[in-house]
């Protein structure tokens, strides 16, 4: 059975403008620095009735990722034709999971940043120490450590721990995950919940001064109403990024 590399010309305008979408998106994540060797994902739902995802080829770095090569998979982790190359057990587990419970769960971004693996080892997690903590106010999820997320068994716990509104995820002693039902959405929490992980790490060289409930309750209204008041949640500041990067990712 010959392997095949996916081509504008076999698949739906819908999955390839996703696949470009979705490989920017890798060099976005390249771009800022959250790359971890090969490891870590970001993934997306293609649409339509088959629940099928993209994942990135397991072995490749961020910068090296395109429209063409991301990992077409179905729920079970099989490829769904002849690749080139595979997708990554670990994060065939986690995105799996919650692509499967969640339907607003159109991307999933998960990362091992240095500031997001640090305030997962912290015992009290995240503190709304800054006011992008508070988009994640009494909204921010934990699962506790398991192991590098290797078990099948475990992605019935990881969708309970998520739940069925929240749409951050700390995997404690592991790292952040967001969800979006696009993928600059899921960026642009990542972004924010990344950035407060390295804010509260930043403040903790001194004595904290948090807000009351009340007031991170008000930041939390304010802070999302600032990001919905655009085209598309997170579009503005998604697209800001990728008109840095040069264009080979749509090969």
């Amino acid at each position: 059975m010959s392997v095949t590399l996916a081509t504008r010309s076999n698949l739906t305008r819908s999955e390839w403008d996703l696949r470009v979408q979705l490989a920017a998106a890798y060099r976005v994540a390249d771009h800022l620095g959250w790359s971890e060797l090969i490891y870590t994902h970001i993934s997306a739902r293609i649409p339509g009735r088959d629940h099928h995802f993209l994942i990135n080829p397991y072995g490749l770095r961020f910068d090296e990722v395109t429209a063409s090569n991301l990992v077409k998979i179905d729920l079970d982790g099989n490829p769904v034709e002849p690749q080139r190359h595979k997708a990554n057990k670990a994060g065939f587990v986690i995105h799996s999971a919650i692509h499967a419970a969640r339907a607003d769960a159109g991307c999933v971004w998960h990362m091992h940043t240095l500031a997001g693996m640090a305030v997962s080892a912290q015992h009290e997690g995240l503190l709304p120490a800054h006011m992008y903590s508070h988009n994640f106010w009494q909204r921010l999820s934990y699962h506790d450590f398991e192991g590098p997320a290797m078990r099948l068994d475990e992605r019935s716990r990881l969708v309970a721990s998520l739940g069925v509104e929240n749409q951050a995820l700390i995997l404690r002693n592991h790292g952040l995950l967001t969800i979006g039902e696009t993928i600059p959405e899921a960026f642009i929490r990542f972004w924010r919940l990344n950035r407060s992980c390295e804010i509260q790490l930043a403040a903790q060289a001194a004595k904290l001064r948090l807000p009351s409930a009340q007031v991170c309750e008000q930041s939390y209204a304010m802070g999302e109403e600032f990001l919905t008041d655009q085209a598309g949640l997170g579009e503005l500041e998604f697209d800001a990024i990728v008109r840095k990067l040069e264009p080979s990712y749509k090969n």
